[in-house]
């Protein structure tokens, strides 16, 4: 990578000293191209996209091994408890979950306009397996498996602290839709 560096001086005075020289540097790094997307490796398994973004999304510390272990027993306990395929529930969830647009904030003279974006579906589905994943951590219980099964399972009936996130999000978007004039 390339970085142009910027170096320019700058004399400082104060009460006591004659002006004093700083010297400062900034890198400048190129806004030409956006990088490229990276393809995911579907997960061993299940041979899903979707279930190694969540496990990716569920480890901590680099323990892979141990999202990995989370996640698929998380979807054992699915299947024993709603009798459905594990994959298509988390699939159905993940759906439900994911937000049509998204708020940021965007100063305009001197206040702050939460501005309504539409988001496109991989940052979409991204948010969405983010919420659900907080959601299932904020849940009272032993193992994360256990919570993760039980947001799952509400996720994909429409109910649930992501599908609550979700709503609320879509609720901002709504009462601030006459700021979208602000777009990025």
């Amino acid at each position: 990578m390339h970085h142009k560096i910027l170096v320019f001086y700058v004399r400082r005075t104060t009460k006591n000293s004659s002006g004093k020289q700083y010297r400062y540097k900034f890198s400048i790094m190129s806004r030409r191209r956006t990088p490229k997307k990276r393809s995911v490796m579907p997960d061993p398994v299940y041979d899903s996209r979707l279930v190694e973004l969540i496990v990716r999304q569920i480890m901590r510390k680099g323990k892979k091994s141990l999202a990995y272990r989370i996640m698929y027993e998380s979807m054992n306990q699915i299947a024993e408890s709603t009798q459905q395929d594990p994959l298509g529930l988390i699939e159905q969830a993940v759906r439900n979950a994911t937000p049509l647009v998204e708020i940021k904030a965007r100063r305009v003279g001197g206040s702050t306009y939460q501005v309504p974006l539409e988001i496109l579906p991989e940052r979409g589905t991204a948010l969405a397996i983010r919420w659900v994943l907080s959601a299932a951590r904020n849940r009272s219980g032993r193992s994360m498996a256990n919570k993760l099964t039980n947001e799952f399972v509400e996720a994909s009936k429409n109910a649930g602290n992501a599908i609550r996130k979700r709503d609320e999000v879509h609720k901002m978007a709504e009462a601030n839709k006459a700021f979208a004039k602000f777009r990025f």
